[in-house]
């Protein structure tokens, strides 16, 4: 599994409801429901993706985490996950509103563009970073949200959700030693994860 998928794992519950949106081929689905003995659930916008987890038996729909998040009731999980899709949708404030509507806890990863390299990158050759995270070249990628450990701490204060958990990390798992310092971690950590809970 992606690294941030198996620390993912780590923060969820045994035994709980998990909505786990673009869940792609369902490698954390499955690791959940095996390992943690959850029920757990995923939507997925790509059809070859959600065509492949469902016939590995895992219980995934196609969909859209824009537009088809509004059609489950409140309260329907414990945990509802976005691993690495925030920066690919295209109302993500909406869609994390959605997630602390459906579920309890959303745990949120996405890779941080406030990486030192991608600020040096950016400034010592004026085009868009191309990085082991960030691995598509401008015009191909489906990220049109890129944001920074530090965009998303102010988005969670301007909409009132708790940060329970969080931690950056770089691309071999090391878990950032800046901890205490968001600034810090901003400069350094290659990805992000959160856990999030309504306050």
């Amino acid at each position: 599994m992606r690294l941030d998928l198996r620390l993912i794992a780590e923060m969820v519950a045994p035994g709980t409801r998990v909505l786990d949106i673009g869940c792609g081929d369902g490698a954390l689905i499955a690791h959940l429901t095996r390992e943690k003995g959850a029920d757990a659930r995923g939507i997925e916008i790509d059809m070859a993706e959600a065509t492949r987890a469902v016939a590995a038996g895992l219980a995934v729909i196609h969909g859209d985490a824009d537009s088809d998040l509004a059609h489950y009731p409140d309260g329907a999980f414990d945990y509802v996950i976005l691993s690495r899709t925030l920066q690919a949708v295209e109302r993500p404030r909406e869609v994390l509103r959605q997630m602390l509507r459906i579920g309890r806890h959303a745990i949120v990863s996405f890779p941080n563009f406030g990486h030192w390299q991608m600020r040096w990158r950016l400034l010592a050759t004026g085009r868009m970073p191309d990085t082991e995270t960030w691995s598509r070249p401008w015009y191909e990628t489906p990220n049109i949200h890129p944001c920074t450990i530090a965009d998303f701490f102010a988005l969670c204060v301007m909409d009132g959700y708790v940060v329970e958990q969080w931690l950056a990390v770089d691309e071999r798992g090391l878990k950032a030693p800046w901890k205490r310092s968001i600034r810090l971690a901003n400069l350094f950590g290659q990805q992000a994860l959160f856990l999030l809970r309504r306050a």
